[in-house]
């Protein structure tokens, strides 16, 4: 079990299986030593989180959903890496899309729920840039997308 696992456990989060893509995309590409992961939906043990921040959905819940976010971007990191996640040098950069109205200006907020659970897991490398974007609508209903640039080793 990898560090960030341990950590993972810790805080009582299991990771789950990667997810196959849902059209014409794979979901992560290698190039070099950067993994490019592509945007995964806020998908839990309960099914698909959906809503719309600011109508449907409060700031904490959207943190809840852009934790899913990144347990599920960890996940396909984890399968790219063969099972090890150790081999992380650093999270690079998140893209993070968050489905709300356009009255709601707290997006940064909810992403901060991403951003928060990759140092959770893994330290000073799991700091990282980032974006932050409000949407109408994502994919499947979803209410956040996250995709993510990690440097691997």
């Amino acid at each position: 079990m990898s560090e960030a696992e341990k950590r993972l456990a810790d805080l009582g989060l299991k990771l789950p299986q990667a997810a196959a893509p849902v059209a014409n995309y794979v979901p992560y590409v290698r190039s070099g030593n950067q993994l490019f992961v592509s945007g995964q939906i806020s998908f839990g043990p309960d099914g698909l989180v959906t809503g719309r921040l600011g109508e449907t959905m409060n700031v904490e819940q959207g943190q809840s959903a852009a934790r899913l976010c990144a347990l599920n971007l960890i996940a396909q990191l984890k399968d790219a890496l063969d099972g090890d996640l150790d081999r992380l040098v650093r999270v690079v950069k998140l893209g993070g899309f968050v489905c709300a109205t356009p009255e709601f200006e707290a997006i940064p907020k909810v992403i901060n729920g991403a951003s928060d659970l990759m140092v959770e897991a893994f330290g000073d490398a799991g700091r990282h840039a980032r974006s932050a974007v409000s949407c109408p609508v994502l994919p499947l209903g979803a209410a956040v997308e996250i995709d993510a640039v990690f440097e691997i080793a």
